[in-house]
């Protein structure tokens, strides 16, 4: 690796320290995620599920998320309910087919949700159109909505009832942002269901 390699690296490492620095110290992004997790903490006990959407990099995000919620994060106990609407290559193609691309998530959550769930739709510009169509549709079936989005106002904010606005306009740098931040609401939410604070 030259050092040019080497700079760039370190140049890319240092800006996403800076960003989660900046994210750390704002009580409001704290106080953000802390009433997230207060949000799927009360849904989840009233018997309700978390629904999660995005596209590309979020997809995988969304995935990343709900497997935490089923599996386990932080210790083993029983899953939580939790679906991500981007995992489904028959679905998706099906309402991408018959309905066109940006009703994939708005149909998944008019047939598989419920008042009482909570939508989390994550878009890093906050402007994805299949997002916002599933925000519109949760808003008009009692669905709590949350948002992931970069900072700014964006769209998709007005539509939430809830939002994370990570502290940064690039994409790289707000994905990485979401991650922390659903690491750290996944562990609340653990602990506020399960009363238990430990790591294995």
């Amino acid at each position: 690796m030259g050092v040019l390699d080497q700079d760039s690296v370190a140049a890319h490492l240092r800006k996403a320290c800076e960003t989660l620095k900046r994210a750390a110290e704002d009580p409001d992004f704290r106080n953000a995620i802390v009433g997230i997790a207060e949000t799927i903490t009360h849904a989840l006990r009233d018997g309700g599920k978390i629904l999660f959407a995005g596209n590309g990099d979020s997809a995988g995000d969304a995935q990343h998320i709900a497997g935490e919620f089923l599996s386990r994060l932080n210790f083993d106990r029983n899953p939580l309910p939790a679906i991500a609407l981007t995992t489904d290559t028959s679905v998706l193609t099906a309402i991408g087919n018959d309905y066109g691309y940006d009703k994939v998530f708005e149909r998944q959550v008019r047939g598989l949700g419920r008042p009482g769930d909570v939508f989390i739709a994550i878009s890093t510009s906050g402007r994805s159109v299949n997002v916002i169509a599933a925000l519109q549709a949760a808003r008009a079936m009692g669905i709590t909505t949350i948002g992931f989005a970069g900072a700014g106002d964006p769209p998709m904010r007005a539509l939430c009832d809830q939002c994370l606005s990570a502290p940064s306009q690039e994409t790289p740098l707000i994905q990485q942002i979401h991650i922390v931040a659903a690491n750290a609401i996944c562990g609340l939410v653990e602990r506020r269901i399960f009363g238990a604070d430990r790591h294995e």
